[in-house]
């Protein structure tokens, strides 16, 4: 019992360690979907999800580099809650983590990388951007996500 506790505890501190992580200065992205839909509730917001695989997926990165990364995208985040599902083939995730992404792949039926998706704050789909075209610049790709 005592092991479990110890178990437990580990994973929890993991997952908090994880939770939050920055991709561009004044941008903070989380991990943790649940907590994400609570704030995104408390504070009135729509959620952000980018699905992603940081460590193989060329055009995920680009879109790092030439959206996430400017201050055009910083302006457009602050009426979101972004949250980073993250399905790497490399990088080691905490098991609950991986599991919790897996599951959000599945449930919002993710079929290519890099996907982009605007909810509300239950975590229902409103819109959703798939792939990204490099060189296309934020402007562009931002217009996908924006309210029409």
């Amino acid at each position: 019992m005592r092991i479990n506790r110890i178990l437990l505890a580990a994973v929890s501190v993991g997952i908090a360690c994880a939770a939050y992580f920055v991709f561009a200065p004044g941008t903070v992205w989380s991990t943790d979907f649940e907590g994400a839909k609570a704030s995104a509730a408390k504070s009135g917001k729509k959620l952000l999800i980018d699905f992603t695989g940081s460590d193989w997926c060329i055009y995920c990165q680009k879109l790092d580099a030439e959206v996430f990364s400017t201050s055009e995208f910083k302006s457009f985040a602050k009426g979101y809650v972004l949250v980073c599902v993250d399905l790497p083939h490399q990088k080691e995730l905490p098991a609950a983590l991986k599991k919790q992404n897996e599951a959000l792949a599945e449930q919002f039926k993710i079929d290519g990388f890099p996907t982009v998706i605007v909810a509300d704050a239950s975590g229902t789909e409103i819109r959703r951007a798939d792939g990204y075209e490099p060189g296309s610049g934020p402007r562009a790709y931002l217009e996908q996500l924006a309210p029409h």
